[in-house]
């Protein structure tokens, strides 16, 4: 068995508290733009998936160039943006960077990905002070990629940018369907849902999963329950 070197984290729902305002302001945008109502339901079903993609899903429309979306996209960027540089309620997932720290201890590297515009992440990491690069190891978005989640890519450039060569060696993990399936195309040697975010862990149950954790404070436990015996 292959020893952890990298663990790959979602932000939003994994370890970002943000009291689901991606759900609502993807909703609001929409409603705002296009004129359409959605529910929470319809809209968690894409989320995690690269927003332009998600919004030209929820509207039909066959590419996520179409003007439509792409004027749907601007304001719920705007949205983002303002949200995560002054709502009170942005926070990191309670014990999130005790996390980092012990994964990190343990010679295993931290990098975050998400399906959030380089923009929008960079300013929830500046928020929450894990832009200084003594927290985590790297952040890759899906405007650094190809192709975002399910895509196996952001998993991929994680690699390239801690110098990990065996994808047996990465654990990913998120609270999407989307990012279960990530961790699944890229072949990982461990893939964790975590049941506290935006799914239910009835509902990861039948994504590609090798356990589901509570929060993200449970994964040092069972990434040691895990590791190779010496």
């Amino acid at each position: 068995m292959v020893a952890f070197a990298l663990a790959v984290m979602d932000m939003a729902g994994t370890t970002v508290f943000d009291g689901d305002a991606v759900n609502i302001c993807l909703r609001q945008a929409i409603e705002h733009v296009a004129r359409q109502t959605f529910s929470r339901e319809a809209v968690n079903q894409v989320m995690g998936i690269a927003k332009p993609l998600a919004i030209a899903q929820l509207l039909n429309k066959p590419q996520p160039a179409d003007p439509l979306v792409q004027d749907v996209l601007a304001d719920f960027q705007e949205r983002m943006l303002g949200f995560y540089r002054t709502s009170p309620d942005v926070r990191e997932v309670p014990g999130a960077a005790n996390t980092f720290r012990r994964l990190r201890d343990g010679g295993i590297r931290v990098v975050l990905d998400t399906g959030f515009s380089r923009p929008i992440a960079d300013a929830v990491l500046r928020r929450l002070g894990w832009d200084r690069g003594d927290r985590i190891d790297g952040s890759v978005t899906v405007d650094d990629v190809p192709l975002g989640r399910p895509a196996p890519f952001m998993i991929f450039r994680a690699m390239e940018l801690t110098g990990v060569a065996d994808v047996r060696a990465v654990i990913k993990v998120g609270d999407t369907p989307v990012d279960l399936l990530e961790g699944d195309n890229a072949q990982c040697g461990m893939i964790v849902g975590v049941t506290e975010g935006s799914h239910t862990a009835e509902q990861l149950r039948a994504y590609p999963h090798t356990a589901l954790i509570r929060t993200i404070s449970d994964l040092p436990d069972l990434i040691a329950s895990r590791a190779p015996k010496t």
